[in-house]
C-alpha cells in the first residue's frame, strides 16, 4: 500500500530547472529580460553583504560535509533578491531548484507531490510563504525537520497514517510580511532568517552599471547616477528605469545621457526623489484634503480610491524612508519635508493643529 501511494505522489508538478554552470549558456536559455539581468553567481551579487557572507559559511560548509545546509528564510521589500538569492543557493551547490509560491499550494496533495518529487541535495523554493494555509503548513512541519511526510488515509476511527521517507532537500522560503508567519514555521528555518535591507547609492549604480553592459548600453556615469537616485534604492525598479530609458533613447534617436534619461523619467511620472504620481496622490491627499494629518490609512485609501495593502506595502516604506511620511498612533502625518518636496508652503499653525 505504501509503495502504491508513494507512486501516485511521484507525478510532475513543477518543471525543475537545472541550474548551468556556464552563465553564457543560461543566458542564452532565458528568454526574459530580467532573468538576464540576474547575478550568475554569488560574487557577482552586489548588495546584501552581511547575508552574503553567512551564505557563503554555510554553503561551503554543506557542501564540505557533502549534505544539503539547513533551511533559509529570505524576508523585505519586493525587489530586494530573495528570488535571486534563491536561485544562487541551488547554483552554488550544483544542484535543481523547484520554484513553487505559497497560494499555488492549496492542498496537502499539493505539497505532498512536490516534495515526494524532489531529488536528493535539491532546492524547494516557495515564494510568499505566509500565504500558506494552515494544514499545509503543519504538514510542512515534520518534512523539514525529520524529512517525513504523514499521509492520512481515510476518515474517523478507520484513518490511519502511512509516514514517507523524503530524499534530503533544502527549503529556501521568502516573504514580504514576515510577521504573518508563525513562529513554529519560522523557527524551523534553522540554517538562518535574513532580512533584505535597501541598497545604497553606490550599490545601486553598480547594479545598473552592470546591467547596461549586459544590455550593450552605454550608460555615462550622470545618466547612471540620475537613474539609481530614482530607482528607491531597489535592484528591480532600477532595472525597470534602464530599460525604459533604453526604449525612450531608441525611440528618440537621442544617445542615453542625463537629458534623455530626465525625459524617460519624466514620461513615467517618476520625479527627483524616485516618487511615483501615487506616491505624490497620497502626500497632497493628506496635506490639502486633511491638513497634513493625521488621518487613517483606510480613508487615505478611499479617498483615492486604491487598495489600502497596496499604500501599506508598496508606498508607504519609501515614504517613510525619505522623512515624507509619518505613522502615529492617530493616524499619517506629511512632514515638513513633504510640504518642501511638493512646493508647498508649511502651515504657520501646523504644530498646533497636531499637539
Amino acid at each position: 500500500m505504501k509503495k502504491l501511494l508513494l507512486a501516485s505522489l511521484r507525478k510532475p508538478y513543477h518543471k525543475t530547472r537545472k541550474m548551468s554552470s556556464n552563465p553564457t549558456e543560461t543566458l542564452k536559455k532565458d528568454a526574459v529580460l530580467d532573468h538576464l539581468l540576474r547575478p550568475a553567481s554569488l560574487e557577482e551579487y552586489i548588495g546584501q553583504r552581511r547575508i552574503k557572507q553567512n551564505l557563503e559559511i554555510l554553503l561551503r560548509a554543506a557542501k564540505e560535509r557533502s549534505h544539503p545546509p539547513e533551511h533559509l528564510l529570505f524576508y523585505g521589500p519586493p525587489g530586494l533578491g530573495k528570488t535571486t538569492l534563491a536561485n544562487l543557493v541551488a547554483r552554488e551547490l550544483g544542484v535543481a531548484i523547484k520554484t513553487t509560491s505559497g497560494p499555488a499550494i492549496e492542498k496537502v496533495g499539493d505539497l505532498a507531490s512536490i516534495v515526494t518529487n524532489l531529488s536528493p541535495g535539491d532546492v524547494l523554493f516557495i515564494d510568499e510563504i505566509h500565504r500558506l494555509s494552515k494544514t499545509v503548513e503543519e504538514m510542512l512541519y515534520p518534512a523539514m525537520e525529520s524529512g517525513k511526510l504523514d499521509i492520512i488515509l481515510g476518515k474517523g476511527p478507520s484513518a490511519r497514517i502511512i509516514q514517507l521517507e523524503l530524499a534530503p532537500f533544502t527549503l529556501v522560503a521568502a516573504t514580504t510580511r514576515v510577521a504573518l508567519l508563525s513562529a513554529p514555521l519560522r523557527s524551523r528555518f534553522s540554517g538562518g532568517v535574513f532580512r533584505l535591507e535597501f541598497y545604497t547609492l553606490e550599490e545601486t549604480k553598480q547594479i545598473i552599471k552592470r546591467s547596461a553592459q549586459i544590455l550593450g548600453v552605454s550608460l555615462p556615469e550622470d545618466a547612471c547616477e540620475e537613474i539609481a537616485i530614482r530607482s528607491r534604492f531597489t535592484p528591480r525598479t532600477a532595472n525597470y528605469l534602464l530599460k525604459r530609458c533604453r526604449d525612450f533613447a531608441q525611440v528618440a534617436k537621442e544617445p542615453l545621457g542625463k537629458d534623455t534619461v530626465k525625459k524617460a523619467l519624466s514620461l513615467l511620472e517618476i520625479d527627483e526623489r524616485g516618487l511615483s504620481a501615487l506616491d505624490r496622490q497620497i502626500l497632497h491627499s493628506i496635506i490639502e484634503k486633511y491638513h497634513g494629518g493625521p488621518v487613517g490609512i483606510s480613508t487615505i485609501a478611499a479617498s483615492l480610491s486604491e487598495e489600502r495593502s497596496t499604500i501599506e506595502e508598496v508606498n508607504e516604506p519609501y515614504l517613510i524612508q525619505l522623512g515624507f511620511l509619518e505613522r502615529t498612533s492617530r493616524g499619517r502625518v506629511a512632514t515638513d519635508a513633504a510640504y518642501k518636496h511638493l512646493g508647498l508652503k508649511v502651515p504657520e499653525d501646523r504644530q498646533e493643529r497636531l499637539l
